[in-house]
């Protein structure tokens, strides 16, 4: 089964949304990783251990110890404040199958090359074959910033953005349930 990882310290909260869905429906390990806890990944993980735990007792667990080892899979990890903690986590601990969710081109590069799937919270898929130029591009960007040269400015996250992550992230994920 596919694990998520996202870098939930840049996610934004109507992504982690569709994220925190899919990880509750498919029963699925996701990893909020991110320098604070996060209030809607707490409360997802808690709603989903109790479908789970009212699942089981239809199903006819009644025992109490074995009614609280059904847990969510929805994990938050804290990590510490810091440039990079959050990434750093992400790149030690993420194995495949696996989908990572982040922004940051460096992390995605340490992932792609580690053969995991990686999107951007605008449904770009980062793969063998594109990284390296986004790695460059990023790269110049940093410079031309560092020189005053160039300011950077993100479109708004608007509704077809979040569509385009939401169809970029359900047909990867679907993939991944297929096999």
């Amino acid at each position: 089964m596919v694990t998520l990882y996202i870098d939930a310290d840049s996610c934004p909260k109507n992504l982690r949304t569709i994220i925190l869905r899919a990880a509750a429906k498919h029963n699925l390990t996701a990893f909020f990783v991110a320098d604070r806890p996060l209030r809607d990944v707490q409360q997802a993980y808690e709603e989903h251990t109790a479908a789970l735990r009212k699942q089981a007792k239809s199903d006819g667990v009644v025992d109490s110890l074995s009614l609280r080892s059904f847990q969510s899979n929805i994990k938050n990890i804290v990590v510490e404040k810091g440039p990079d903690s959050a990434d750093n986590w992400i790149a030690e601990n993420a194995e495949n199958p696996a989908i990572a969710i982040t922004h940051d081109i460096p992390l995605a590069s340490r992932l792609v090359e580690k053969g995991i799937d990686v999107l951007d919270e605008r449904g770009t898929t980062f793969t063998q074959n594109n990284m390296s130029e986004r790695l460059s591009i990023r790269n110049a960007m940093t410079e031309f910033r560092e020189m005053g040269v160039f300011t950077e400015k993100h479109a708004s996250m608007g509704p077809k953005q979040v569509k385009a992550f939401s169809d970029a992230f359900n047909t990867l994920l679907f993939t991944f349930l297929k096999q």
